[in-house]
């Protein structure tokens, strides 16, 4: 589990989310969540790369 939540603690997350958000609101909550994940990480794998190929270059 993430940052070293248990399953009572993620049970909880769930129903303090569906309390403030309504069951009509969390698929769609969870769909942005999903979706700003993904573009950090391929924004941060973006810049990382040339990083490591420039390294790759000064080595040789």
């Amino acid at each position: 589990m993430p940052l070293n939540i248990g399953m009572t603690g993620m049970i909880l997350l769930v129903l303090i989310a569906l309390l403030l958000f309504g069951p009509s609101k969390l698929p769609q909550l969870g769909k942005a969540i999903g979706t700003t994940i993904r573009e950090f990480r391929s924004g941060t794998k973006e810049l990382i790369e040339p990083e490591q190929r420039e390294e790759k270059e000064s080595e040789r």
